[in-house]
């Protein structure tokens, strides 16, 4: 019976909503970690506007973004590199 709704094509859909709904729930757990906008509990909300630039800044260039900073934007940068430089 399961057989009959559930067929082999389905499963790359379902690895994609997976990927997707795994993404998505990442994200969600880091801002309300992490970001220094968020508040969840009473006592920060209470609190109104922070002046708190470096923790946003911290938060902004997070591991990732701070080791590709300086990198060019190439996927393949020795193949850009034969064809486009001159011999």
């Amino acid at each position: 019976m399961a057989s009959r709704w559930v067929r082999p094509e389905v499963y790359p859909l379902f690895a994609a909503t997976g990927v997707a709904v795994g993404i998505c729930g990442f994200q969600l757990f880091r801002n309300i970690t992490g970001n220094p906008e968020v508040r969840v509990n009473k006592a920060g909300r209470a609190a109104g506007v922070l002046e708190n630039h470096e923790e946003g800044r911290r938060y902004a260039m997070h591991g990732l973004r701070s080791f590709v900073h300086d990198k060019t934007p190439e996927i393949m940068p020795a193949i850009n590199k034969f064809f486009t430089e001159p011999k």
